[in-house]
């Protein structure tokens, strides 16, 4: 069996909104759109992890909550863990750092983008939970 690489996200709402980011053209799944979030290094919470990668990628400062869901993963290049938290901005206004593109989406809109293939169990939950 391949190893299987954690990766947190977040989850982040304004009002009936949540954030989606879209990846650069030159890393793998080019184009395609995921909640901002990454690898977790080794001695890191999950917690920990989502914290740096939101200053990382979208200088933001996020307050991890609850765990949304978990989802495993199998791409053909790697096998992901996925940990998704409900997450609030505490401080800094999201800026383009590592992806192309941003968006704040309501529930309804999600069909309208394509979506990393590990993103879809997460999707459906929040098409059947409805507006929040």
């Amino acid at each position: 069996m391949k190893n299987i690489t954690e990766v947190v996200a977040a989850l982040i709402w304004d009002k009936d909104k949540f954030l989606i980011c879209r990846r650069p053209e030159n890393k793998a799944r080019g184009l395609l759109w995921e909640f901002v979030g990454g690898k977790r290094e080794r001695g890191e919470t999950k917690a920990q992890a989502l914290i740096r990668e939101c200053k990382e990628e979208l200088d933001i400062t996020v307050e991890p909550q609850t765990v949304f869901t978990e989802v495993t993963h199998a791409y053909p290049d790697i096998t992901i863990h996925l940990t998704l938290f409900n997450c609030v901005i505490v401080s800094g206004n999201p800026k383009l750092i590592e992806h192309k593109e941003m968006k704040w989406i309501t529930v309804k809109d999600i069909d309208s983008y394509d979506f990393c293939p590990a993103d879809g169990v997460i999707l459906d939950l929040l098409k059947n939970k409805g507006e929040f």
